[in-house]
């Protein structure tokens, strides 16, 4: 299974605004805990069966007050750090020497992005499946990407639920009508499109991104919990966390300490 990670540009006011909008985190603090995310997703498909294709968005797709710099070149130091250094070359190829692959997206909207991707790689280069994961789903492991690709084999379509009806993981072996799919709560609509194309969708384990506030939350409660049950993971963004002293209060608001 090709594994798709769709990765901004770490720059303040881009990533997980939504986080600095509602929680304590500023811009900067929250471009911290994206790229710690980011290289946890990267280094779970790396460890995983899949095979990584990073999809980043460059000038022709971001906002204008962000298009300025390489935004390739930050990725890929991002992915470097997490994953050793990497000696693909500088072009968009089809495959490259250690493993990790990079294309720009193209299309008008996240929607037509991911969709563009995902029925190139099925329908112009024969891929089997292709998987598209969330790079805020830092608790993800090489257990679920495998596991997400084995369910493959039995259904059309794989979806990962996370919190508010989206989805941190949407596996395909069918295209679909991607139509803006990702305008609302995805989990409902992709399942509904691929009904409509007689496709049988299957379920993968329910796991949190940090996107959200709701979804922050449930990430700290769980890493918490995985520290105590000795079985730790996302060590770099529980690694951030620590750092910023994020957690959750009695009220079960975000604090820090």
């Amino acid at each position: 299974m090709i594994v798709v990670v769709p990765v901004d540009p770490p720059r303040a006011g881009l990533v997980l605004s939504s986080l600095v909008e509602q929680t304590p985190l500023t811009d900067a603090e929250a471009v911290r805990l994206y790229e710690a995310a980011v290289s946890d997703v990267c280094w779970a498909v790396d460890a995983s069966g899949g095979e990584l294709l990073v999809n980043y968005r460059d000038e022709t797709t971001l906002p204008e007050t962000f298009a300025d710099g390489d935004a390739k070149a930050e990725i890929r130091t991002l992915v470097a750090d997490a994953l050793g250094d990497l000696e693909a070359p500088d072009d968009d190829g089809p495959h490259s020497d250690d493993g990790v692959r990079f294309e720009r997206q193209v299309g008008s909207s996240h929607s037509a992005r991911i969709g563009n991707t995902v029925t190139h790689l099925l329908e112009r280069e024969d891929a089997s499946s292709v998987g598209v994961l969330e790079p805020t789903a830092a608790l993800v492991g090489r257990t679920q990407i495998d596991g997400a690709a084995m369910s493959i084999r039995r259904h059309d379509v794989v979806l990962g639920p996370t919190v508010d009806g989206r989805v941190y993981f949407a596996g395909f072996s069918e295209p679909i009508d991607f139509t803006d799919v990702y305008a609302g709560p995805e989990l409902p609509t992709l399942a509904t499109r691929a009904d409509e194309a007689g496709l049988g969708t299957g379920f993968a384990p329910m796991l949190p991104t940090i996107a959200t506030p709701a979804g922050l939350r449930s990430t700290l409660g769980l890493l918490e919990a995985r520290r105590t049950a000795g079985t730790p993971g996302a060590a770099a963004t529980a690694a951030v966390v620590d750092d910023l002293g994020l957690g959750i209060g009695e009220d079960g608001a975000l604090e820090r300490s």
